[in-house]
């Protein structure tokens, strides 16, 4: 038995495989810049957050239809099935699609077909939560939110992704205050490149639910001790903070300091096609670092459950599920 986990830091785009997206462009006849998927792979050597987004927006051209997207969201879930994934928070970049215009209905349309099929095959349960690029105008973001609403797209959430350092939270708190008024759920990237100020803004400005990274809280005392007695969810996404050089290497990654401060801190694998491996993979990389004890890692799972936008008696069932865990561990 694997042990069962919430994915709530997962980008849709961030797990198109090399393969898929050689598929991808010969079925919809679209030419890169590349021959092989070797010479994609090579690509994935990245030296900050942006060299990697670079490469991120160049390569989800290749998506171009619902069945597309149904396509990529089944592949990921199953591999999140493999990976022990019980549920998922699945975030995807609206602005990325309708900017090549692609119909918001579409694009939508497809994740859901997928994250369907994904519950009746695996039993994964799943939210679905729109990231707005925080490197583009806020107002373009208004724009964008106020269509999701007047058009009842099928959305739980929004978050704020992209580009972190010159793009504080506080540019987009007439987004998050419309979405939070139309009964949306609300996280945002903050605290990964950008400063613990960022986190402070996404608490106080955006009133998040989740901190997504929030790895640079430990620069301020003050911080940790709000977020411990808040409570507040932080997605932790280990592989993808040495891939993009947030941290040097697993040694250094400030997971298990921010688990002993009693942060509410769970394991995601953020862009997993790009940075080295699903959820699986993270905790094996964590292991081999830390040889985290049984209980560590039923706190993480149940951190994950816990932090989900699901209701009590969903969360409580899959809660249980990390119990059985521990029990087959300790028999």
């Amino acid at each position: 038995m694997k042990l069962p986990v919430a994915e709530l830091h997962i980008h849709l785009e961030g797990t198109l495989e090399p393969e898929m997206i050689m598929e991808l462009a010969a079925k919809n006849g679209v030419e890169l810049p590349y021959a092989s998927v070797d010479q994609l792979r090579a690509k994935y050597e990245f030296s900050n957050l942006q060299s990697f987004l670079d490469l991120f927006y160049e390569n989800m051209v290749v998506l171009r239809t619902a069945e597309d997207f149904r396509e990529i969201t089944l592949a990921y879930l199953q591999r999140a099935h493999d990976s022990g994934v019980r549920h998922v928070e699945l975030f995807f970049d609206p602005q990325a699609h309708i900017q090549r215009g692609l119909g918001l209905g579409d694009v939508i349309a497809g994740i859901r077909a997928g994250l369907n099929v994904g519950l009746e095959s695996w039993g994964i349960s799943h939210k679905l939560i729109a990231c707005f690029w925080r490197h583009a105008p806020a107002a373009e973001a208004m724009d964008l939110m106020k269509l999701l609403v007047a058009e009842k797209h099928d959305i739980d959430g929004i978050g704020l992704d992209s580009s972190e350092l010159g793009f504080p939270p506080e540019l987009f708190q007439e987004v998050f205050a419309y979405a939070r008024a139309h009964g949306l759920h609300v996280v945002a990237h903050a605290g990964e490149e950008g400063p613990a100020d960022y986190i402070w803004q996404a608490l106080d400005l955006l009133k998040v639910e989740r901190v997504d990274h929030g790895i640079r809280c430990l620069d301020d005392p003050t911080l940790v001790q709000r977020l411990v007695e808040e409570q507040m969810p932080l997605t932790v996404c280990p592989l993808s903070n040495i891939r993009l050089r947030a941290v040097d290497t697993m040694a250094d990654h400030p997971l298990p300091r921010m688990l002993e401060k009693g942060l509410k801190v769970s394991v995601h694998s953020d862009d997993p096609a790009y940075f080295g491996g699903y959820m699986d993979a993270n905790f094996a990389s964590l292991m081999e670092s830390f040889n985290f004890s049984t209980e560590q890692l039923a706190t993480l799972a149940s951190n994950s459950f816990e932090s989900t936008f699901l209701d009590e008696a969903s969360k409580q069932e899959l809660l249980a599920e990390v119990q059985a865990w521990v029990q087959q561990q300790t028999t």
